[in-house]
């Protein structure tokens, strides 16, 4: 019997053999397709960005060259200093600076309270006030903004930051909120109620038990607000119109002529621009994947 069983190992393996190698084969094919994928779909988000950089370092006769050139020669780092003082961008970058860290500010405090109403606090409505507020991320902005404009000329807010700034102070962003609520429901309910039993109220529980373990996801709130506020171009183009209190967004605008469009400055600007973007993206990184991955799906 024994005899038997070892005649028939070799040819066993024999036939495992090949089955191992072509499923080694199909493994190493569908990885290889999976990073090309990557790679396309990297060149593709890259791509636009490259260019702006290239452009930045032209001249205006290089700008129009064609075939297109990648690769600027000669490279004309001057078009930075000439393109920074072509425009007041030190006022600008201040100007957007304060907007950006004021709205910030707001939508971190009332998006945190009120993601804490609605994922731990018990109210009669609760769930249909929740639904009803995410109903409201399917009205685009064009739907709001007229009667918002009128609203802010009469309370005397046009061509100040005060139609930019408070509102944040009053919701914090549909987003923001589900986004926090998600995380708020994720915590263990033992967790509150022990705190509860040792006398700490609502708001000492919001404060100091739910912010501290928050402190990933606010992270991810406040780099999405960041960007939104240092990006916009929509809100201070209706509501600001002295130039000395333009945003960089706006001031971008002012390379561009009636009848001419200065490219290589206009490039060199918006490199600046969203220098402070990647740099905010790379220092936390971490932090934003982690807060995306921690917030979870209970619902």
């Amino acid at each position: 019997m024994s005899a038997h069983v070892k005649d028939l190992r070799p040819g066993a393996t024999e036939a495992a053999q090949p089955s191992l190698a072509a499923q080694r084969r199909r493994q190493r094919a569908g990885r290889a397709l999976v990073w090309a994928m990557l790679l396309g779909g990297a060149a593709l988000m890259l791509a636009p960005f490259l260019w702006l950089v290239s452009t930045s370092l032209k001249t205006q006769q290089q700008v129009f060259l064609y075939p297109p050139q990648w690769i600027p020669n000669p490279v004309r780092w001057q078009n930075y200093p000439d393109a920074l003082s072509q425009v007041p961008f030190g006022q600008f970058s201040l100007n957007t600076l304060l907007i950006t860290l004021v709205t910030m500010a707001g939508v971190l405090l009332t998006s945190s309270m009120a993601a804490y109403g609605f994922a731990r606090l018990r109210f009669p409505g609760r769930d249909f006030f929740f639904v009803l507020l995410l109903s409201a991320l399917m009205l685009p902005y064009a739907v709001t903004m007229i009667p918002q404009y009128i609203m802010f000329k009469y309370l005397g807010w046009i061509d100040t930051y005060l139609p930019l700034t408070v509102p944040p102070w009053f919701g914090g962003g549909i987003f923001n909120i589900f986004l926090l609520r998600q995380f708020f429901r994720t915590i263990p309910s033992d967790l509150v109620e022990a705190a509860r039993i040792d006398g700490a109220g609502e708001i000492r529980i919001y404060a100091q038990v739910m912010l501290p373990l928050a402190g990933a996801s606010l992270a991810v709130v406040a780099i999405f607000t960041f960007i939104n506020s240092w990006n916009d171009f929509m809100g201070p183009l209706i509501y600001i119109s002295s130039h000395d209190k333009y945003t960089i967004a706006l001031g971008l605008a002012m390379f561009k002529g009636l009848y001419s469009t200065q490219w290589q400055y206009l490039m060199a600007a918006s490199t600046v621009m969203i220098t402070p973007i990647i740099v905010l993206f790379f220092l936390a990184q971490r932090y934003f994947v982690q807060g995306i991955v921690m917030t979870g799906t209970k619902g």
